[in-house]
């Protein structure tokens, strides 16, 4: 079923530093590589629209995180640094470079997003382009949360003790109900239905809803302060930066989501917003592709 939505892609486990990893990569060996980070509550079958074309020029390599899809979903630690974004873009440093490839261009999509800007901060050296699809800057996400809480709501849940416990219940109930809320047209009309069979499958395995909320939760501690001391360091991005957004999910009525990016950390990067709600590749694959593929096309 996840080969039919990969056409041409090979399935490829790799030994990570904190177990194994699961990707799908397809595209001319030798090509650049381009490495695409899928979002909460989706695994790398969010790709499967646009992963196809972007393979035609470009190594493609299409990675579950860890704790999502079939990569290794280990225990949370105490501190939450298993699933700090800084943990996950030094794994993905690993991943790729055992799969040859030491510089790499990104695109990521939420959670993603979170890892592979976080990976160009810290090492400037490995990202040669960067695409962000429909965040904000974690610390900037948890400024607005403290002005509305009632926004995002889903963050404070997550991160919070007895999440597990309450998603647990019925895991395909709650996971179906945020891609429906996030979504533009409100139903999950927008997602294939082996896309979907392949999200389910991690819904329901318990270690995968422990790592999700480790996620969050360290979202709302090590990540949040990893942008907070970047910021007062004035670090930027140094590589070119695009910041897709849909119209339909982040709040833009105060600050854009490309001014935010360009105040803190990619003060060059240039951007466009895509008719879609939250899942810009699945919703409208053709807008999507059609700037990542000028993007990286540079």
């Amino acid at each position: 079923m996840a080969a039919d939505l990969f056409e041409g892609f090979e399935a490829r486990w790799i030994d990570g530093p904190d177990g194994r990893a699961f990707a799908r990569i397809g595209g001319p060996e030798g090509a650049p590589p381009l490495l695409l980070l899928h979002g909460f509550p989706q695994t790398h079958a969010c790709w499967h629209r646009i992963a196809p074309a972007l393979s035609r020029n470009r190594r493609v390599v299409c990675l579950d995180l860890k704790g999502y899809g079939w990569s290794q979903a280990p225990a949370g630690d105490a501190g939450h640094a298993a699933y700090a974004k800084r943990t996950l873009a030094c794994e993905v440093v690993a991943i790729m470079e055992g799969l040859g490839h030491v510089r790499f261009a990104v695109a990521g999509h939420d959670r993603g997003a979170r890892v592979g800007y976080r990976l160009a901060l810290d090492e400037p050296g490995r990202v040669e382009r960067l695409a962000l699809l429909d965040i904000l800057p974690t610390l900037v996400q948890w400024q607005r949360l403290e002005t509305a809480p009632d926004r995002f709501s889903h963050w404070r849940f997550l991160a919070s003790p007895e999440a597990e416990a309450e998603i647990g219940r019925d895991p395909i109930a709650y996971y179906e109900e945020l891609l429906r809320t996030w979504s533009g047209a409100g139903t999950l009309d927008p997602f294939e239905p082996r896309a979907l069979h392949l999200y389910r499958q991690s819904w329901n395995e318990p270690s995968r809803i422990h790592a999700a909320c480790e996620d969050y939760r360290a979202g709302a501690t090590l990540d949040r302060q990893a942008d907070a001391d970047d910021l007062a360091a004035g670090r930027t991005i140094a590589c070119p930066a695009l910041i897709l957004t849909g119209d339909r999910y982040l709040d833009q009525s105060v600050e854009t989501a490309l001014d935010a990016w360009r105040r803190t950390f990619a003060p060059g990067a240039t951007g466009t917003v895509i008719p879609s709600g939250h899942f810009l590749a699945e919703e409208n694959p053709d807008a999507t592709l059609a700037a990542l593929e000028a993007f990286f096309a540079v």
